[in-house]
């Protein structure tokens, strides 16, 4: 049995079934229904046209669940007539899909494990897992999400940004559980791009390649934090390297530059140098600017900052990031680490303290609590 089969076709299949008139949420049970059958008959009968014999049987799924339902008996005027079995329409519905599940209406965790779920072909103890909280928590917020789209019809154009956020979301999830997330935005990218012929599509697809090629150097073999400056380059993967400085050739070469793709140029540089010492640090920064003028995030400004320290130096740095609110994620980590490039040890190692105690996650709070230490031994001696 092919699962990785039955995962590509889920989306392509519920959407056929919610575009022919069921709401979503039973529309999503019976894909689920027929794939319980496909795991059963398939082994031993396997069909000729798959994604034919998915949609054929989630059909009669749902008009079995829909005609056993009293409550909703007002649907039957949708479904009297059922298509005859055959090949499935060759029209992806796939990207409305997409759509459906990056709504306005549902919140951003609710939009990715909806995604996850219904797109991807997840199940709800492995988006559970992935994102280490109870199964039953994760069947509540996906039934609430299911609910909050069934009244949505495809008859709206989707908003493309809407969507890649939630697939940057995923992205950046990365690793937990039985499912690697980074991976998996990575494949739903990937199956985007092929949907959508769009610059900021690519862009994203050229963003996620270029981080996850650094994977590997990312951590020590003890599982502490290694900085990008610090990483041993000979481990990242040339290959991702290649594909993704390509793509975002092509998407730049179209003249529509959004704020993936910035990003995406920007991660390029760093994945262009052979060392640390050798970053085009003047070209960051402008890449910086130009993501500034699209986005407006203090993030992005708090970034350029760092940025601006390495290309014209640690004061010049300080400067960019006096304009910036102190509560920032990451402020006191940026300024510790301008402050130690510019000698001040005592100011660098309290700041790092504090930006320890502030970190979202233990990997991070160890490398920030390391490097005061570290400052403080220094200045012991």
């Amino acid at each position: 049995m092919n699962e990785a089969l039955l995962r590509s076709l889920t989306p392509s299949v519920l959407a056929v079934l919610v575009r022919r008139g069921a709401d979503f949420a039973a529309a999503e049970d019976a894909v689920q229904d027929a794939l319980i059958e496909a795991l059963r008959v398939w082994p031993a009968d396997p069909p000729r046209d798959a994604k034919g014999w998915l949609v054929t049987v989630a059909w009669r799924k749902f008009l079995d669940a829909t005609r056993a339902d009293a409550a909703r008996r007002r649907r039957e005027d949708l479904v009297d007539e059922e298509p005859a079995p055959g090949p499935a329409p060759s029209v992806d519905d796939t990207l409305q899909l997409y759509f459906l599940c990056a709504h306005p209406s549902l919140t951003p965790s609710s939009a990715v494990a909806l995604t996850l779920r219904a797109v991807g072909g997840l199940t709800t103890r492995q988006i559970a897992q992935a994102y280490l909280v109870p199964e039953a928590t994760m069947a509540q917020r996906i039934s609430r999400a299911k609910r909050t789209v069934s009244g949505v019809r495809f008859d709206r154009p989707g908003d493309v940004a809407t969507v890649l956020r939630v697939l940057y979301l995923v992205f950046n999830e990365g690793y937990s559980g039985d499912v690697d997330l980074a991976a998996e935005a990575i494949r739903l990218t990937r199956q985007l791009a092929a949907a959508i012929d769009h610059p900021e599509v690519s862009g994203l697809l050229a963003l996620m390649l270029l981080h996850h090629a650094r994977r590997a150097a990312r951590t020590a073999s003890d599982g502490s934090l290694v900085p990008l400056a610090e990483q041993d380059r000979g481990r990242w993967d040339t290959r991702l390297i290649a594909e993704g400085v390509a793509i975002l050739q092509t998407a730049l070469a179209r003249d529509r530059l959004g704020e993936f793709q910035a990003q995406a140029a920007i991660a390029a540089l760093h994945a262009d140098a052979p060392t640390a010492e050798e970053t085009d640090w003047v070209q960051i920064v402008e890449w910086y600017d130009e993501l500034a003028r699209l986005t407006d995030n203090p993030v992005v400004r708090l970034n350029r900052a760092v940025a601006v320290g390495e290309a014209d130096g640690p004061r010049a740095g300080l400067a960019a990031l006096a304009a910036l609110d102190a509560s920032l994620p990451r402020h006191a980590a940026v300024a510790a680490y301008l402050h130690e490039r510019d000698g001040d040890l005592a100011t660098a190692a309290r700041l790092y303290a504090e930006a320890a105690h502030k970190a979202p996650n233990l990997a991070e709070r160890d490398h920030l609590t390391r490097q005061a230490a570290r400052l403080n031994a220094r200045r012991s001696r």
